[in-house]
């Protein structure tokens, strides 16, 4: 494998970036929340049924809370869901 070339130089993580990804995160959970999808809620995930379980406020990974809002569980486990991925019984 070859070696990485560094320049030395490192994006850091301001304590201003991470309160912009909060409110982003903080908008989608409440979009989330004005459209119905609350704690308890019956849901279809495609056409799996399921019920909200929470809200995803992750800020990093694969899953993050602006994008994947929704936690959901289905008898096929428990997953994030985009709002576009599920729809109200």
């Amino acid at each position: 494998m070859a070696n990485k070339e560094r320049k030395g130089l490192r994006q850091k993580s301001t304590q201003q970036d991470a309160s912009m990804k909060g409110r982003v995160i903080g908008a989608a959970v409440n979009l989330a929340m004005n459209r119905g999808f609350v704690v308890g809620r019956e849901v279809l995930l495609g056409t799996v049924p399921g019920i909200v379980v929470g809200y995803n406020i992750a800020s990093f990974g694969q899953f993050i809370g602006s994008a994947y809002p929704l936690v959901v569980r289905t008898a096929l486990g428990v997953t994030k869901c985009g709002l576009e991925e599920v729809s109200l019984i």
